[in-house]
């Protein structure tokens, strides 16, 4: 698995000083973001915080059954677990289990771990993970998360390499309305990515691991906090001159291109070069996207801040008139009657066929641990949480909706026809992969059918197609 199951977060703050850091207009941009020193993180340590305490606090490790492992790293798993007793009984949940001591060695990580929660608890939408329970043993913290067996939509993106335009516009309009909601709960996504987004057993979009999120954001409030991902990170933010909720259009917009190319529309083979191609390099297309995708990639990705679109007090409504999405009802989007492009191949509940078999062929088992609160760990007061109940009827009232729903076909903006057959179709897009690797402008890293290799963070437990490279630098901290 992915960035979803990665608990790596981030190893203890180490600051190098470079010769490799890249001057933009006299202003040294170190290549590697996340070895910032603590200061950086100075705001996220001051504003995020739990002080409250809902349910009844009783469920806890014993309450689920733990059938696979979907995910591993240095700070904790991610399980496929069935619960066991009381409400939810037989209910499939995925249980991502954090050790506190790994995760209190460094300041950011605890505030990045308590804002997923709070922003889990606090936000409840169509496109976004839900969070059923919340609790905490002597050692370790637990987050019970809804069980989303399609995958991730980086996988899909690894078989596909590339997406039509129609599909690409389907998922583009179920992640604008998921940050569109955010943003309008005060809340900066700050880390939109392929691997940030998980597939329901239909195919629908729903965004997950809240850690780099910004709470408590007015329109006009600007953060400095360098964090993301390289390839979708927006200029601002490797500058540090302050942003706000237009990166997560300029990240939108690099998502966009990722899913109608192959590949992000800046990327090299490290970091520094990656950097230097957001801040300076022209952005070049192959001549098989639309004009209205062009236009409005072109217009998510303006480096100037204030002419970037979705930039102003509008958000995400200015984005939702563009002429792309003039073939999309909204109200059939935020209702989840269009039909998915994509309905992954599972046959249960329990299915983890779309996960990584390197870890759910590993022997599932959560190391047993006492149920005291040690004082010296116990930095996550009101982390408890149990999830109202109005969750399990909003549930089943969609799984009725959708029991035979009303499937709507979207179509892009010029592809006013019906979809031609699947045999057409595959065709079409055989085509589009052979157009792509004849266009000399764009990156030609691609290694049988897999997507590229990104240069943004440190992966210890990952597949070997699915793998990122490490830099020198991280090398050499690594075995420090």
């Amino acid at each position: 698995m992915t960035d979803v199951f990665d608990l790596e977060l981030h190893e203890s703050d180490v600051y190098e000083e470079s010769d490799d850091a890249i001057d933009v207009d006299g202003q040294k941009i170190p290549e590697n973001p996340e070895l910032f020193p603590p200061a950086e993180y100075h705001e996220i340590d001051n504003e995020i915080d739990i002080e409250y305490d809902v349910g009844s606090g009783k469920t806890g490790p014993q309450d689920f059954e733990i059938l696979k492992v979907l995910g591993k790293g240095g700070y904790g798993k991610v399980f496929q677990v069935r619960k066991i007793n009381g409400s939810h009984c037989g209910k499939i949940f995925a249980m991502k289990v954090l050790r506190k001591a790994s995760i209190l060695k460094n300041k950011k990580d605890t505030a990045h771990t308590k804002a997923e929660r709070n922003i889990l608890e606090a936000v409840k939408h169509p496109f976004i993970v839900d969070l059923y329970y919340a609790f905490q043993t002597g050692r370790k913290l637990y987050l019970i998360l809804e069980y989303l067996r399609g995958g991730e939509l980086f996988m899909y993106l690894e078989k596909e390499v590339m997406l039509m335009e129609r599909d690409t516009l389907f998922y583009v309009c179920e992640i604008l309305c998921a940050l569109q909601h955010l943003h309008k709960e005060g809340i900066i996504y700050r880390d939109l990515k392929p691997e940030n987004i998980l597939l329901d057993y239909q195919g629908h979009a729903k965004l997950t691991d809240f850690g780099l999120c910004k709470e408590s954001i007015r329109d006009t409030t600007i953060t400095h906090t360098f964090c993301g991902t390289i390839e979708y990170m927006a200029p601002e933010i490797l500058t540090q001159s302050g942003h706000g909720k237009a990166v997560d259009w300029w990240s939108l917009g690099a998502l966009m291109y990722d899913m109608l190319t192959g590949a992000p529309p800046f990327q090299a083979e490290n970091r520094k070069k990656t950097i230097e191609k957001i801040l300076k390099h022209k952005l070049v297309f192959p001549h098989y996207v639309t004009a209205d995708s062009r236009d409005l990639i072109r217009k998510l990705l303006r480096r100037p801040v204030n002419q970037r679109l979705g930039s102003g007090p509008e958000d995400a409504e200015a984005i939702k008139r563009h002429p792309f999405f003039k073939t999309v009802n909204w109200d059939d989007v935020m209702s989840r009657k269009l039909k998915p492009p994509y309905s992954p191949d599972t046959q249960s509940d329990d299915d983890v066929s779309q996960f990584d078999s390197k870890f759910t062929s590993m022997a599932p088992y959560d190391s047993p641990d006492d149920s005291s609160i040690h004082s010296s760990l116990n930095q996550f007061s009101g982390f408890t949480y149990v999830a109202s109940p109005t969750l399990d009827e909003r549930y089943r009232r969609r799984n009725y909706m959708m029991s035979s729903p009303p499937q709507t076909v979207l179509l892009s903006a010029q592809d006013p026809d019906p979809p031609h057959s699947s045999v057409t179709t595959s065709l079409q897009c055989s085509l589009k992969k052979a157009q792509r690797m004849r266009c000399p402008s764009l990156p030609t890293t691609h290694s049988q059918g897999h997507r590229p290799y990104r240069s943004d963070t440190i992966k210890m437990e990952r597949g070997s197609s699915r793998g990122r490279k490490y830099s020198l630098n991280q090398l050499k901290i690594r075995t420090s």
